[in-house]
């Protein structure tokens, strides 16, 4: 398992769980110094990095881009790929292609978390109807470009689509979804899941990506989720990927990222 921070570059959501707010040749420095080896990122849009800027803070520091957010879509545009509205709907696949061809060079995959949307103003069977067709041209653009698509089950108070790892693995058997991988968030499987370990044990084949964010959603350590339990199944599964602090920069950053550095080295030491 693989230590990851992840950076927001959206000053008008400050205060959202992610580690870093500053900009890039700030924060990939920082995480860096702080012992991540990779960075997850949030952007308003792709053309609003520089791409190359990028590459060059991660050859320098030897940080990797692990995966990059699409939740921008829905929280500044309004864009989700269940809108019962066709036209929002193909705004927002746009939009997550135009994050996975930001990713791709990178080979970070895109995450789907909240443009994933909610039943609303259509049935449920509808609307997952709408996230299977979605999902599955997003898979195969980013199947085109090596790269897989990431999906989040999130907690019942964010969405009422798929809120368990379990739902998440039925639904892409039941719609034959490929190119796809579950990202284990444990602050949402905290709320969903009756047990985190049975859950990674039950889905581990899926995972492909984990958020390690506490009960209160600040880093590991400062909530009350027995993380033990969650990393001995993550090992029992042999997870190797990364370990990604979506989580409130409390009480700021940098305290916040030694926090998550401790709380890394300790599960993993762990047996």
């Amino acid at each position: 398992m693989r230590p990851c921070a992840t950076i927001s570059l959206v000053p008008s959501l400050a205060g959202g769980p992610w580690i870093y707010w500053d900009e890039l040749a700030v924060s990939v420095p920082k995480a860096a110094a702080a012992g991540f080896e990779a960075v997850e990122l949030f952007f308003a849009a792709p053309e609003e990095v520089d791409a190359a800027e990028l590459r060059g803070l991660c050859g320098r520091t030897g940080v990797r881009l692990a995966a990059v957010g699409t939740g921008a879509g829905k929280v500044l545009r309004g864009l989700t790929l269940t809108s019962p509205d066709a036209t929002i709907r193909r705004q927002a696949v746009e939009f997550v292609k135009s994050i996975i061809d930001f990713g791709a060079p990178f080979s970070a995959p895109a995450i789907i978390g909240s443009i994933q949307g909610s039943v609303a103003g259509t049935d449920k069977a509808r609307a997952l109807e709408l996230l299977a067709e979605a999902l599955r041209e997003l898979a195969e653009s980013a199947a085109r470009q090596g790269t897989a698509l990431i999906y989040e089950p999130l907690n019942r108070y964010e969405t009422n689509l798929i809120n368990r790892l379990g739902d998440a693995v039925a639904f892409f058997e039941r719609h034959r979804l490929g190119n796809i991988r579950l990202l284990a968030d444990l602050f949402h499987m905290n709320i969903e899941e009756e047990s985190l370990g049975d859950a990674i044990r039950s889905f581990g084949e899926w995972i492909g990506h984990v958020h390690f964010a506490d009960s209160n959603r600040r880093p590991v350590g400062f909530g009350h989720t027995e993380m033990g339990e969650a990393a001995a199944a993550l090992r029992a599964i042999g997870y190797d990927g990364y370990l990604s602090a979506e989580a409130l920069p409390f009480p700021d950053p940098d305290t916040a990222a030694a926090q998550t550095m401790r709380a890394f080295r300790f599960i993993t030491k762990t047996k």
